[in-house]
């Protein structure tokens, strides 16, 4: 993408028409234990394109990788205090928060001792609900429409508060066989969370990542998934795309990066869809 179309976008970001207040704060864990899947890409590019439609939103890196972070341009010696401050030693997330390069999104980064949180949130009283008390104390939640947490590849306690702070999860599907295998051990355990811990938590969807149509591997796993889940596993189909993979390394979500790619597009269909799926879409447009 060339210099000025970037201008170009970034301009158009923000011109954007900001949504009205929401009347509650929806929190989506972007979640699977497996890695490799397009999870944190998902949630990079799915908070930049809800931003872009004028959405407030939240992007919390609950990953020790901090890939959420660096994909937003933070290095991992800049960026202060974080998810691991918020969860391990009670900072408030107003203290910890910063605006990203995209209007409208903020995030909470990854702090470099995250890796250390699940060691040490062992001994700590109620460690599975200090994300959603977290949330529940900050002012300004009430004017985000979206939270968005990128749980790491695991299924220890960072996910566990992740999946206790939301109200829904999306789990990020790569078209290749062995993504398969975890599929069903992810929703296990949403549905154990439900039923022990957080009632109000329900699988909103799976996203199809890595999608090759020139692969009939592809077509097999997309047709196994729809089969088996029904319109669980959303309609849009993010596809195997450079530019996707190049946006994290520049430091910018793939619509900065190049706004015209196939990824990009992808993302803000899949925006577009879940929007429609939770009914925002008519108050919006109002």
């Amino acid at each position: 993408m060339i210099d000025a179309d970037r201008k170009l976008v970034t301009a158009d970001l923000a011109d954007r028409k900001p949504a009205p207040p929401p009347s509650s704060t929806r929190v989506l864990a972007i979640a699977n234990q497996k890695g490799g899947v397009g999870k944190t890409t998902t949630a990079i590019n799915l908070a930049t394109a809800l931003a872009a439609t004028g959405y407030a939103v939240l992007l919390i890196d609950l990953d020790p990788q901090g890939n959420a972070s660096t994909g937003f341009g933070l290095p991992r010696n800049a960026r202060g205090n974080g998810t691991y401050s918020v969860l391990a030693e009670g900072t408030a997330i107003a203290d910890a928060v910063r605006d990203t390069m995209v209007p409208g999104l903020s995030i909470l980064p990854a702090d470099p001792d995250l890796s250390a949180a699940e060691l040490e949130l062992v001994a700590v009283e109620r460690r599975e609900t200090r994300l959603r008390e977290a949330l529940a104390a900050w002012p300004a939640l009430a004017q985000h429409h979206f939270v968005i947490i990128d749980c790491p590849p695991s299924l220890g306690l960072l996910t566990l508060n992740g999946l206790l702070a939301a109200n829904d999860v999306i789990v990020p599907l790569q078209c290749e066989f062995f993504a398969l295998e975890g599929i069903t051990q992810i929703t296990q355990t949403i549905e154990a969370v439900k039923r022990r811990l957080n009632p109000g938590l329900s699988l909103h969807g799976i996203v199809l990542t890595m999608y090759d149509r020139r692969n009939n591997l592809s077509d097999l796993v997309a047709d196994d998934v729809r089969s088996f889940f029904g319109k669980k596993v959303y309609e849009t189909v993010i596809p195997r795309n450079i530019r996707i993979s190049e946006a994290p390394s520049h430091g910018k979500p793939v619509m900065l990066y190049d706004f015209r790619s196939p990824g990009s597009q992808a993302y803000i269909r899949l925006a577009a869809e879940l929007v429609d799926r939770l009914g925002m879409s008519s108050d919006h447009a109002a």
